[in-house]
Order: C-alpha cells, then structure tokens, then sequence
C-alpha cells in the first residue's frame, strides 16, 4: 500500500457565535494557515475535498461558496460529502492510494449558531418510526447513557468526572470553546446534565495529505496514516445494543488499531456517556491519553469535529508527544456511524 501522511493542521477558533462572519469568512484564514505550514500553493493540490452539510446552512449546494476560499480558477479536481470532514479525508486519502495524484487538501466547517442545531439533527433520523417523533440529539444520547447506568457500565459520577477532565485537558488548546472547571449544572434531559453536553458552536479545520517521499519533503515529522475503515450500525436504534459499538470495533479492526498499542486517543464523543461506549470497543487502557486536547466536550463544530479528532492526533505525531495515535468520527444518533484512523510518526 502507498504510504500516506498527514503533513499539516489547521483549525480555526471555535465560538458560540459568529454572526459577522460567512462560512467563506470563516474557512478562508485556515486554508491559509495550512497550506502556509507545507509552503504549498492552491494550484500545487492534486485533490480537494470538504465536508458539510446543506440542512446547517438552510441552503443547497452551499459548499460550492466556500470554494471561493479555496480558489477554484483555474478548475482544480474537486469533491464533496454530506458528512462530517473525517469522511472526507477518507475520500482523499484513497485518491492518494491510487496513484492518482500527490497531494490533497481536505477541509470542514459548521456553522450551527444561527438555527437549533439539535433540531436540525433530526433529519438523521428514521423517517417512519423515529424522526416523526421529533427526538432530538441530547435525548437520544440521554436514551445511551441510561442505557449504560442500567448495565452498571457507569454513573452520574463517572460522567463528571469525564466532563472534568476532558475541560481541564483543553486549557492548553487555545482554539477550544470551553476551558477548565464547568460546572455539571441542571439536567437538560436526564441522566445528561449540561456538563455532560457538548458546547454548541461554529468552527472550521483543514488538513494536508501528501504521498511518499513528498511527504517527507512537506513536513519534518510526517503522520502515517497506517489504516482507516469506516462502518455503520443499523438505522434503526430499536435493533441496536446502545450500550455498545460493534461498528466502531469492526472500523478499529480493519484499521489495524488492535495491532499494537497506542498511545493517544482522539475521540469524537461529544457527550460523556459516549467515551464510555468508545473505551470499551476501542479496548483503551488506562495508559492512553484520551482526549488530550478536550475533544467534542471543549469544542464540536458541527460536520467539523471529526476531522478535529483526526487532526489534534497527528498534531501531536507531528510534535513529537506521541509515537502511534487512534482518530475516531462519527456522525448520527447514537454513535451511528463510525469511522477510525490508526496514525503513527517515523521512529525516533
């Protein structure tokens, strides 16, 4: 298999608001960024992609304005999802194993400020049985969490203490949202209080893939990406055991996570209980750092926080803080789908 890396990271600050600014305004200072990191032009990327979703911005085919961010003249090759980045760099990152060009340029963005984003969520839904009934994405993952005090997998204590710890980690990240201790406050739909939700906000992060030898070339200390797979659960959660991911394992599997340890985990679990669930199909022992730059819990830009995940992880291969990390993303009601990636740096 051709190797491909990780060989830049970018994101922007992620806010509650960001009403003076257009998803363009908001995307166009990250391209920048990295693509300033590698030294590489517009015209130097063999492949684009993003990752959005139309039902946020109330509008169809809105990603095609944040190509003006990109620079699309003179044409380049370009692709998008409806889901979350994450997915996106899937995509480019099978480009990259074709052959068929060396570089890509994956990008995401949400912008969920302006409308009730966990209305908008449930579109994800079943559209006979379940989104008929309006659940909403903090009720559906309190239905989880329920779920797993039942099973004796964890407690409302346990939950703090995860909610802590998480906030805690992303005093150091100067682009989370929220820093340090916050209180677990009221329930917003029990047994989830609002420390165990994740902030809702707008935000936007792009990474860099290279191939080979222009990877080295790129950046001192490439990520490799050394497996990704993506798997899904059924649609419909009546059929589902909400207190485990088989997908998730399945994806960790055929990634080769199990292979050997890691050392970090970057997961996209943007409520408490869902590390719970994580930990257990991910097999993560006390040894690894979860979640050290906050994760979903300090910031979740919507359609945009799975690829975070993937990026804080190769950031630290790129700093040198870890040798051999573990990506996930998901995307829809309770861990629905569920992609990993397996990144590792060159031997020290």
């Amino acid at each position: 298999m051709r190797e491909v890396a990780i060989v830049a990271f970018a994101q922007s600050d992620h806010l509650r608001t960001t009403d003076e600014l257009s998803e363009v305004d908001m995307v166009m200072p990250v391209l920048h960024r990295v693509l300033a990191q590698t030294g590489l032009k517009t015209s130097d990327i063999g492949f684009t992609c993003s990752g959005s979703s139309d039902y946020l911005a109330g509008r169809a085919f809105s990603f095609t304005m944040t190509l003006d961010g990109v620079g699309a003249w003179p044409p380049i090759s370009e692709s998008h999802v409806e889901m979350d980045g994450a997915w996106a760099m899937y995509e480019a990152w099978v480009k990259l194993l074709t052959g068929e060009v060396d570089t890509a340029l994956v990008y995401s963005y949400g912008k969920s400020s302006p409308g009730s984003v966990r209305d908008v969520l449930t579109r994800q839904l079943d559209p006979y049985y379940v989104a008929p009934l309006w659940p909403d994405s903090v009720a559906l993952a309190a239905l989880q969490a329920q779920a797993l005090i039942d099973a004796g997998e964890t407690d409302e204590r346990a939950l703090a203490g995860i909610a802590a710890r998480s906030r805690e980690s992303a005093s150091s990240n100067s682009h989370a949202q929220v820093k340090g201790s916050v209180p677990q406050g009221d329930y917003e739909v029990q047994p989830l209080r609002k420390g165990d939700c994740p902030p809702v906000g707008d935000g936007a992060v792009a990474v860099i893939l290279a191939a080979g030898d222009k990877a080295r070339d790129l950046c001192e200390r490439p990520a490799w990406i050394r497996g990704m797979d993506h798997r899904i659960e059924a649609h419909s959660l009546g059929v589902r055991d909400l207190t485990d991911s088989p997908s998730t394992r399945l994806a960790a599997e055929r990634a080769g996570a199990f292979e050997r340890p890691v050392d970090t985990a970057e997961l996209h679990a943007p409520f408490t209980s869902q590390e719970v669930v994580l930990r257990k199909a991910l097999k993560l022992g006390d040894g690894v750092a979860v979640n050290p730059s906050g994760g979903a819990l300090a910031a979740n830009p919507v359609m945009a926080a799975g690829l975070l995940r993937i990026g804080e992880a190769a950031a630290r291969i790129h700093r040198g803080e870890s040798d051999r990390a573990l990506a996930h993303a998901t995307s829809g009601p309770c861990l629905q789908q569920n992609l990993v990636a397996v990144l590792e740096g060159d031997a020290r």
